[in-house]
């Protein structure tokens, strides 16, 4: 999911393509993830079905906290909202991959849109906005985390509140002393490209933020809203509660 405002083509969705597989036949082929800056990676494409009991710990701790009306953003194969629905939630779905959204309807999660974020026909309020897996992703870039953070204010009900994560990739770049190689003259160490490919299925490629604690702490109160982190995990990786300071 990307800050413009279109859905993916089938022809071009290698993940939607490899959750599709999975749901038909029980296990996929490789989901490669590429990038310019890390060696070629894998995402297990049974990670995408996980139980609540096969969640991580921040993850599980995010569906602790969430009431009211849910949108879960970028759902994926639906893992979060099935469980949510399972709880009595009022559960919205939605992802920029038809094949995803197809999926999550025949596993019974009934609100479920093929939809940007970014598309301003995607209206409503809700209580809780859920955005896991590196939910801090979509925005790209870092200088477009103000416009992801305003986007999300639109959708929030009175009180409501915003269950993100992200982690802090510093830890790549630290040597033994502590010290850092970061070219501080470059860009900003979380900006990562991805792209993603499944059998013959090639993605286009996309930024994707990884965002530490206190730049999103402050992209937060410059859109007026307030954020805490709630859970910290093992790997540099934090759980965060946003919410509205008007």
């Amino acid at each position: 999911m990307t800050l413009n405002k279109t859905t993916i083509d089938a022809s071009h969705d290698p993940m939607g393509s490899a959750i599709s597989d999975y749901y038909k036949n029980g296990r996929a082929a490789h989901l490669r993830v590429l990038s310019s800056m890390f060696e070629e990676d894998e995402m297990p494409v049974a990670h995408l079905f996980r139980s609540e009991q096969e969640m991580p710990q921040l993850e599980k701790r995010a569906l602790e906290f969430v009431r009211g009306k849910v949108l879960d953003i970028g759902a994926g194969a639906g893992c979060h909202a099935l469980v949510l629905k399972k709880k009595g939630f009022e559960v919205k779905a939605i992802d920029v991959s038809p094949l995803s959204c197809d999926v999550m309807k025949a596993r019974g999660i009934e609100d479920v849109e093929c939809i940007n974020l970014f598309d301003p026909q995607l209206q409503g309020k809700f209580d809780t906005i859920l955005l896991l897996m590196n939910g801090t992703g979509i925005a790209g870039k870092l200088s477009r985390l103000p416009m992801l953070l305003n986007r999300l204010k639109e959708l929030m009900a009175e009180s409501a509140q915003i269950l993100i994560d992200s982690s802090d990739l510093k830890y790549i770049y630290e040597n033994e002393d502590g010290s850092m190689d970061i070219d501080l003259g470059g860009s900003y160490y979380g900006e990562v490209d991805y792209q993603m490919v499944y059998k013959n299925i090639k993605g286009d490629s996309f930024d994707w933020l990884y965002v530490d604690s206190t730049l999103l702490k402050a992209s937060c109160e410059q859109c007026g809203l307030s954020c805490n982190v709630i859970e910290e995990g093992d790997h540099y990786d934090y759980l965060a509660r946003i919410t509205s300071t008007q």
